[in-house]
């Protein structure tokens, strides 16, 4: 699949959540997006000030009005990047909306998909470690985010083809991290040679750069966008 084919499938999720003459499918292409965007949301409102419970009862009604408002109307491949709409939108949504919404909220509502389950730990991710800007946070969990549907791919690939367990023994050569194990002793657990575990992340990692321009092409308008979008995303990890 080429870049533009994988550009489609993202931007195809957006305009049916806006499609409201067929509310079925456009619910289940809303909450498509909500799991898969609410972090850099979240961590943006709670970045704002906003307590955690608050942050999450905003990001819930956050994607409710987009629907109930039709915002995702003015979303499409040729007006930009999917992160740059959603920011600007969430920046209405808190300027202007969240009174009226909070209002409807109280006349019964109803919710887009769950976030008051959120576990601690998933909690404690999301909130800021520093004093980067809203705007900058938000940048730095959309990137999380990306990374995280890349490797979840991966995963999937990977426990496809009956090598999940090598996939367990080598994300940790994939995310940045100084590993915890060396190749010998990887290749001691999984019975390979210590070459045979580097050829092993060698295409691991290749394969997780492949998923990453997929993941990034599916949220900006064009194909000559993905490297720009990849150095702004990993530039939000740069301090200051």
């Amino acid at each position: 699949m080429d870049d533009e084919s994988l550009a489609a499938t993202r931007w195809t999720l957006v305009l049916a959540a806006a499609r409201r003459e067929n509310p079925e499918p456009a619910m289940r292409a809303l909450t498509e997006l909500c799991r898969t965007y609410w972090p850099p949301l979240y961590a943006y409102i709670r970045r704002q000030g906003r307590d955690p419970h608050d942050a999450e009862d905003l990001t819930q009604e956050f994607f409710s009005r987009l629907l109930a408002k039709n915002y995702l109307s003015d979303a499409a491949p040729g007006k930009g990047r999917f992160r740059s709409f959603l920011l600007a939108a969430v920046k209405h949504f808190l300027a202007n909306e969240w009174d009226r919404a909070r209002a409807q909220k109280r006349g019964g509502g109803q919710a887009v998909i769950a976030l008051d389950a959120l576990s601690e730990e998933a909690r404690c991710r999301l909130e800021p470690a520093d004093n980067a800007s809203p705007d900058k946070v938000f940048d730095r969990q959309w990137a999380l985010t990306v990374l995280e549907q890349a490797l979840k791919r991966l995963r999937t690939e990977c426990a496809e083809a009956g090598r999940e367990r090598i996939f367990d023994e080598l994300k940790q050569f994939l995310t940045g991290d100084a590993p915890a194990q060396s190749h010998a002793e990887i290749g001691a657990k999984c019975g390979m040679s210590d070459g045979a575990v580097k050829v092993a992340v060698h295409r691991m990692r290749r394969r997780y750069r492949d998923l990453l321009r997929e993941e990034v092409a599916q949220t900006v308008a064009t194909p000559e966008e993905i490297d720009g979008e990849i150095r702004q995303l990993f530039a939000a990890f740069q301090p200051g």
